[in-house]
């Protein structure tokens, strides 16, 4: 699936069978404004995949040391947990509701560690600037599962697989984060660097051959240092790397965001 599909006066349908696994590169939170290459792929990716009945959203922005918990409350709030961007920014809101029912769920079905409710946190920039652009209706229950940055990765790809049978009840698993995020290195508008290309071409494979031991262990390659100087918005990938049904089919995880090399 490419991030520019060419699709024009379509809606999505309800969700029926399986639903896909998304793992978006939000970037910069600018994203959410307007019209840009990402934002344009993820309009399209919303009309392209069923209407989810429930969107459990892991995003690079909750992070938090101890435990691990997933949001509860009826009404999330819209958190701009960012500094120094335009005005306008911080006036958007993305008003989805929540689900206990949804947030108990997950409780249940995850096995591998405890999870607990909050009622505290919100929708972060990583999930709500992707979701206003796939669904701004924002018609659709959210619940946020928090990431920590304690558990090693083998934790959370079991997480992922404990969570798959979430897809047969029609929700959308949605890893928001970067394939490469350093941004010491970044340079608006330059050209991609090598090594991002690469590291980036080396997630894709390992993906496509369900080598799950190299995205477990991805720090192994000498240039993830360069790639991720601190792993936070690589960890939603590790998550949802252990989703995808194992076929005889390509992976069913979506990679739904603009080749880096262009």
């Amino acid at each position: 699936m490419t991030g520019r599909g060419d699709v024009k006066g379509t809606s999505p349908s309800p969700a029926s069978g399986r639903m896909p696994v998304v793992f978006a590169g939000h970037g910069s939170p600018e994203n959410a404004l307007g019209n840009n290459p990402y934002s344009t792929s993820w309009k399209h990716l919303g009309m392209l995949i069923p209407k989810p009945s429930l969107i459990l959203s892991i995003s690079a922005h909750w992070v938090i040391q101890e435990g691990t918990v997933v949001t509860a409350t009826d009404h999330p709030r819209t958190i701009h947990d960012f500094y120094g961007f335009p005005p306008e920014l911080y006036r958007i809101e993305y008003p989805a509701p929540g689900s206990l029912e949804g947030a108990k769920f997950v409780q249940n079905l995850v096995r591998s560690t405890s999870i607990a409710l909050d009622y505290e946190w919100g929708l972060d920039h990583g999930t709500w600037s992707v979701l206003r652009h796939m669904y701004p209706a924002a018609d659709i229950p959210v619940i946020q599962l928090s990431l920590n940055y304690n558990q090693p990765l083998s934790l959370l790809f079991r997480m992922g697989k404990e969570l798959s049978p979430l897809r047969e009840q029609g929700v959308l698993i949605l890893g928001s984060g970067n394939l490469v995020h350093n941004l010491m290195l970044f340079t608006m508008h330059a050209e991609p660097y090598p090594w991002a290309v690469e590291f980036d071409t080396m997630v894709k494979n390992a993906l496509i051959a369900r080598d799950y031991d190299a995205l477990i262990d991805y720090t192994r390659y000498p240039i993830s240092a360069l790639a991720h100087p601190t792993s936070e918005h690589y960890l939603p990938c590790s998550a949802l790397s252990g989703l995808p049904e194992r076929t005889g089919r390509r992976s069913s995880m979506k990679r739904y965001l603009p080749d880096p090399s262009r």
